[in-house]
């Protein structure tokens, strides 16, 4: 059976911008008119996504297949670690929970993976002409090479040729980028192909004497030079363009508390796009000020970052905002913590019970069972009763209503709740049709006497396609595409 051929991108650090750049070349090779398809062994992300069968995967491997015209498959992405502490993490294998390990225990028993990992790929490389492979961190965290399975170890296990990129923006590129090199074995080395520059501003010329002597000290070309593109697509796990802005420059201010385990923080990224809504994230009571809306996301653990909230003093500041006609509106985790109560016997989150914030008459027990599925819904909740959803769910607990709901699922069940100004809803992507947040705008400009003069809503995928293929523009024309070509021909 004929396998796909296959390039890998490995940064020299995390935030190198690794997952764009796969996203790009996904997006170029289907442009070119070849079957591809994102892999990324392990992932760790609080950001992730259910498939159509109801299994979970990274967001980051959802967007390149959305790159590659593909429907998101969790082969893209056979193992994801959704950290819930400093040192421990929730371990998804095959879209399904195995369990929670601590860092010293998944070290220990990761290789044992190596066959799902093997697995995932020979099915994907059969299907498809080419894999775009995403390595994470650096390969030269010489601490992690014993039992690697995602940078060199992976590319070894593939036999896959590599392309090793450094963040420009961060600084010291050509340390990056030299250091990176040296620290490998001699075999390690001889995978890499060719070496990117990324995140670069200003006029090329002036780097081309770097160029020559980084290719000079290392022996491996440089294929190209990516400018800092004026893209807009979904990040893998960093709010960092977010932080910070704490007065908004558009009609109306939205705010997002930026919880210490805030997960699928993508969920706005829509909303955002609007050209009436301004989001930005807070974790402070003096950031929070008093926006027009206040949005709860997604978390990890959900009860801890409640208590987070009430130490902090936000869980008062909501409050008071929410008391004073403010809409509030909580996401899944979110929607817990604005219920009266949450409890937890089976200790997924810690064990215990806690008072919620008392904004919705829910409580929440959880359990270990996790809720994963693609869900429609039509909302009836005033004054956004009639928008379309399109998302999904993905939580632990189950949590019991004694109120109205926000919207109605299209299996016919209810779906969050609903009290005056407060709005609860398990689903993820809510924003992503555009119909909901084409209502919200108009609502909100209304509460403040503006015209919003909104345009027609766009759905989210109609313009991350427009996103793709500006940033397949650019990395077309910074990269040397046809030596890109000729190494994945010759293996490396």
């Amino acid at each position: 059976m004929k396998q796909a051929k296959c390039i890998m991108v490995q940064g020299t650090m995390s935030g190198a911008g690794k997952s764009l750049l796969c996203a790009g070349l996904c997006r170029i090779f289907a442009q070119d008119g070849l079957r591809v398809a994102p892999f990324k062994s392990q992932n760790m992300a609080l950001n992730s996504y259910v498939t159509r069968n109801g299994l979970e995967m990274g967001r980051a491997q959802v967007v390149q297949a959305e790159a590659a015209g593909l429907e998101p498959d969790v082969r893209m992405n056979p193992i994801l670690l959704k950290p819930s502490s400093d040192i421990g993490s929730q371990v998804i294998v095959n879209g399904e929970v195995r369990g929670q390990m601590s860092a010293t225990d998944y070290f220990k028993m990761k290789r044992q993976l190596i066959p799902d990992i093997l697995k995932a790929y020979r099915e994907l490389a059969a299907q498809n002409d080419v894999i775009v492979i995403e390595g994470a961190g650096s390969p030269a965290e010489i601490n992690l090479r014993k039992d690697d399975i995602v940078n060199m170890g992976l590319a070894e296990l593939v036999d896959a040729p590599v392309l090793l990129a450094g963040d420009i923006d961060r600084g010291g590129v050509f340390a990056q980028l030299y250091g990176t090199v040296a620290l490998l074995e001699q075999s390690e080395r001889e995978r890499i192909g060719g070496l990117i520059i990324n995140k670069f501003r200003g006029d090329e010329a002036i780097l081309r004497p770097g160029l020559t002597m980084l290719e000079e000290k290392t022996g491996i070309p440089v294929m190209g030079v990516v400018p800092y593109l004026s893209v807009n697509i979904d990040d893998e796990d960093s709010l960092a363009p977010c932080l910070g802005n704490t007065v908004s420059r558009k009609l109306v201010d939205v705010a997002v508390i930026q919880l210490p385990r805030i997960s699928n923080f993508t969920d706005f990224s829509m909303l955002d796009e609007h050209p009436a809504i301004g989001v930005r994230y807070v974790h402070s009571v003096r950031e929070l000020g008093k926006p027009d809306m206040v949005i709860l996301p997604g978390s990890k653990s959900t009860m801890s970052d409640l208590l987070w909230l009430r130490q902090n003093g936000l869980e008062a500041a909501v409050c008071k905002l929410a008391s004073a006609g403010i809409p509030v509106l909580g996401v899944c985790g979110g929607y817990q913590m604005l219920g009266r109560k949450l409890s937890d016997p089976s200790g997924s989150e810690g064990g215990g019970e806690m008072y919620g914030m008392g904004l919705l008459p829910v409580e929440t027990v959880f359990c270990d069972r996790k809720t994963r599925t693609r869900m429609q819904a039509d909302v009836v909740a005033e004054p956004f009763a009639g928008a379309k959803l399109d998302g999904y769910e993905i939580h632990t607990g189950k949590t019991v209503v004694d109120g109205e709901p926000f919207c109605i699922l299209q299996n016919g069940q209810q779906d969050g709740c609903v009290s005056g100004n407060v709005y609860g809803t398990y689903l993820h992507g809510l924003f992503d049709t555009g119909s909901l947040t084409a209502k919200l705008a108009e609502f909100l400009c209304r509460c403040k006497g503006i015209d919003c003069q909104q345009a027609a809503p766009v759905s989210h995928h109609e313009y991350q396609q427009q996103q793709f293929d500006l940033l397949a523009d650019g990395m077309r024309r910074a990269l040397d595409m046809k030596a890109i070509y000729a190494m994945m021909e010759r293996g490396r």
